[in-house]
């Protein structure tokens, strides 16, 4: 979503565009997520007592954040970097940059949704936070105060109050808290819209073509690939979890210090016959409930394994206990995909938009972590505006790719 939302900005800005895929449009972790588009998520993962508490679930191979045990020097440095990040200062400095961003884009989507025409299911229902234990309800709340002082609608509901406007919900809910101003979209249909769009205005997209070098000079950039080599006037790196994997080929080796693959799951479902009626979080169970038109889907969780090529059984098995805690309808009549990708983790959490440290032509839109989706078009714009040598509407200081060199 990153690449192709970005590809869009750059042909709006004036300039030839050539993406180029690894393999199909629609794939990686783009595909298999909840589309959800959440400003509410503004808080990052590195948060005080996240790191205690994964560590702990070490030894839970099905817990929501679960780090492998095993002998890997790179993670281990990632993970002593972020959990220099586990602090309320950073916190807040993270959840600040990451609303403004996430609030940018949840609007510019909605434009690009009516100047596009994109067919992509686009909702603006909010998505709720549903609780069944007291203590996790209250605990939940804690976020609140920096939420509503960022500009989050936010809105508290009695578990009684909840079940009475929630039927898809099993008796026995604590309570929820509501955020209106997040929507949701399909993502493959988003996808596949956006790379409609880039064809139509002139854009060339190639895939199958897995990258091997890229290289600068004074001319420009050379991509040498499995279709040969490729030259243009500048590049964009959007590429999500490979940008760690692809860090030496690339010419920039940092990469791989900062970025960290997060494996996530989920499973897509034929619609069953009691949805709910917006996107859930099963809070407790961290996991997110979408539905469209003709599908549902059950997601999330986070696994630090590396470029593990397994579909976990245990994990992915995770997300159907914890639906069955909360909903009437758990799961749809037909199991349609059972799905992984990694994310890309980037250790503060943020991602990084601009040019990439100590080249001239080559630019980086990446680690955006689980947000990708919501992050999407403000990331795009902020790369073309800078790109082009505009201001960008937000300030672009926090993404910057050079706080990590």
């Amino acid at each position: 979503m990153s690449g192709l939302a970005t590809a869009l900005a750059l042909l709006e800005s004036g300039r030839g565009v050539c993406v180029i895929d690894a393999g199909a449009i629609g794939g990686g972790a783009s595909h298999g997520n909840c589309g959800t588009i959440t400003p509410s998520h503004a808080p990052p993962l590195a948060a005080p007592g996240v790191l205690l508490k994964a560590l702990r679930w070490m030894l839970t191979p099905d817990a929501p954040l679960y780090i492998q045990p095993r002998f890997d020097p790179v993670l281990w440095g990632w993970l002593t970097g972020f959990a220099r990040r586990c602090n309320t200062r950073d916190w807040r400095t993270s959840a600040i940059g990451k609303y403004a961003l996430l609030d940018d884009s949840r609007r510019r989507l909605g434009e690009w949704v009516d100047r596009y025409d994109l067919a992509c299911e686009f909702i603006e229902a909010g998505e709720d936070y549903v609780f069944r234990n007291p203590r996790a309800f209250e605990h939940g709340q804690r976020e609140l105060p920096l939420l509503r002082e960022l500009g989050v609608a936010t809105e508290v509901i009695d578990g009684r109050a909840y079940e009475a406007q929630e039927p898809a919900v099993k008796a026995g809910v604590a309570g929820a808290l509501r955020f209106s101003g997040d929507a949701a979209l399909r993502p493959d249909r988003y996808l596949a819209e956006l790379a409609r769009v880039i064809r139509a205005r002139g854009g060339a997209i190639i895939e199958h073509c897995p990258l091997h070098a890229l290289r600068e000079d004074r001319e420009g950039v050379a991509v040498y690939t499995d279709q040969g080599e490729i030259r243009a006037r500048n590049a964009v790196l959007a590429m999500g979890a490979w940008s760690a994997r692809s860090a030496e080929a690339i010419g920039l080796p940092w990469m791989k210090r900062v970025i960290q693959p997060g494996k996530g799951y989920s499973i897509t479902y034929s619609k069953p016959d009691m949805v709910p009626k917006r996107p859930l979080v099963l809070r407790e169970r961290l996991v997110c409930v979408t539905s469209w038109q003709d599908g549902f889907r059950l997601g999330s969780t986070m696994e630090f394994s590396g470029f593990d090529e397994t579909l976990n059984a245990r994990r992915i098995g995770a997300l159907e206990r914890g639906a069955r805690e909360y909903l009437h309808a758990p799961v749809g009549p037909e199991v349609r995909e059972h799905w992984y990708g990694w994310r890309p983790m980037s250790r503060d959490d943020m991602p990084l938009i601009g040019r990439a440290p100590g080249l001239r032509r080559v630019w980086m839109n990446t680690g955006h972590g689980m947000m990708g989706v919501g992050m999407s078009t403000g990331s795009a714009q902020m790369l073309a505006d800078l790109m082009a040598g505009r201001a960008p509407a937000l300030d672009p200081t926090p993404y910057r790719p050079e706080r990590f060199v």
